[in-house]
């Protein structure tokens, strides 16, 4: 409740958090949007391999001119702000928080590995490399000394507060979860018919401004088993093995629908995560639907609770054993500072995995043939489904993050999940591949 009085503390000592911000995109920008309303804070510098691009999102955001700089010591020194096109002088500069943006799962798992060494927190908006090899990190973290944190502002750390809220008050968490628009045909999506599933104009979508791959991934339900993969690895909450349900429904039929199966609801088990719908299995719009928002749903630990369930206006399930509580918005890079903050002033993460509970395996899109090339996230031959860390290591399945451009050694039916016996492994990921082993070594098999 006090971090604006403690980074107020900060201006006035002249000791601000000096942030080094890796990826101008759509979160990078608008972090800084905000950033120079928030005392306390000096983003030193920003580093993205497309140096206009990081300047078109100053010049978005009315960053002074005067206030930017080539060179990360001079704007350590004037309290400026650089933009460069290379990472590797943030780390080598007296920052405390990388701020990793870039969304590849594969630099994103090297820049953490990087800030780490160099003592620097790193807060991993990246989710895809979080889910790949989040659990390794945050061990790595902790044993350096520094804080390996989820972006508040995205879904996953948002959700993992209102899970902390649940588990601080004396409630077991049945589910966490997240509301997105789905329809049954989603998992076949590609970039090529992506636009008749979204509801951009003709106009937009013809000119340029968006990423196919990226909007393919939103929806075909790749993104939110990431997302919930996150969840799962910081919560110790554990996925079903059928993957997310995206069961349509309002915010009033949270507690009723992501509750266990053998109640009424639609969950394997309790402790696990999922993902409503917002939308009917027609494609009309839920009135007061879950779109945007996120949610746990927790047990009544005795009558005296389940009766407070119903005497007030909470929307518990028929039963009264279950309730919701849900947040309706995510205020995503605009709100990134409270990780920042948490990191340096209290040294804690808004979220970070603690194990490895849930993961995004690879699944056919269609029929695929061997000497085929995968595509990875977004694409045209898989998508990312949610499993238990202990199905996908048992059965060897091949994480979603790694399965952009390599090459098929076996035939893959539509809806079946990769292997990694079924893919040539690229060996000049050797990184990433050692964090993905350290990850997979953690899993309960």
């Amino acid at each position: 409740m006090n971090l604006h009085s403690l980074l107020e503390q900060r201006e006035r000592e002249g000791r601000p958090i000096r942030v080094g911000l890796i990826g101008a995109g759509r979160f990078g920008t608008m972090y800084l949007a905000q950033a120079r309303n928030i005392p306390g804070v000096h983003v030193v510098g920003i580093a993205d391999i497309n140096v206009e691009r990081a300047k078109g999102a100053l010049k978005l955001v009315d960053w002074p001119a005067e206030a930017t700089a080539t060179d990360v010591g001079d704007a350590l020194a004037h309290g400026t702000t650089a933009v460069i096109p290379d990472a590797g002088p943030l780390f080598d500069a007296e920052i405390d928080v990388i701020v990793e943006a870039t969304g590849n799962p594969i630099v994103g798992v090297d820049h953490a590995l990087r800030a780490i060494a160099t003592g620097k927190h790193i807060m991993m908006v990246t989710v895809e490399a979080d889910a790949l090899a989040g659990p390794a990190l945050a061990r790595r973290a902790e044993a350096a000394g520094v804080v390996y944190s989820m972006a508040y502002g995205d879904q996953p750390a948002l959700i993992m507060e209102l899970v902390d809220w649940a588990r601080t008050s004396g409630f077991d968490v049945v589910c966490a979860g997240k509301g997105a628009k789905y329809l049954e045909h989603y998992h076949g999506m590609n970039p090529d018919n992506v636009w008749e599933n979204w509801e951009f104009s003709k106009e937009l979508t013809e000119s340029g401004q968006l990423n196919p791959y990226m909007h393919t991934s939103f929806r075909d339900g790749t993104k939110a088993a990431i997302e919930m993969a996150a969840v799962a690895n910081a919560a110790g909450l554990t996925p079903s093995d059928d993957g997310l349900t995206f069961t349509p429904g309002n915010v009033e039929e949270i507690a009723t629908i992501c509750r266990p199966s053998a109640v009424g609801g639609v969950l394997a088990r309790e402790g696990s995560v999922d993902v409503m719908s917002s939308v009917t299995r027609a494609g009309e719009w839920i009135p007061f639907n879950t779109q945007e928002g996120v949610f746990v749903v927790v047990k009544a630990t005795n009558e005296y609770v389940s009766g407070c369930f119903t005497e007030y206006p909470w929307h518990p399930d028929p039963t009264g054993q279950y309730a919701a509580l849900y947040r309706p918005y995510h205020y995503v890079g605009l709100e990134l500072n409270i990780s920042i903050a948490n990191a340096v002033l209290r040294g804690i993460a808004t979220g970070a995995p603690k194990g490895f509970y849930g993961d995004v395996v690879a699944t056919a899109k269609k029929d695929l043939r061997a000497g085929e090339f995968l595509d990875g996230e977004g694409g045209y031959t898989v998508w990312g489904k949610l499993v238990s860390a202990e199905t996908s290591v048992r059965k060897r399945l091949l994480p979603v993050a790694l399965a952009h451009h390599v090459e098929l050694k076996n035939d893959v039916p539509k809806g079946q999940s990769v292997s990694w016996e079924d893919v040539v492994i690229d060996e000049s990921l050797a990184t990433a591949l050692e964090l993905r082993r350290e990850t997979e070594a953690l899993a309960q098999v």
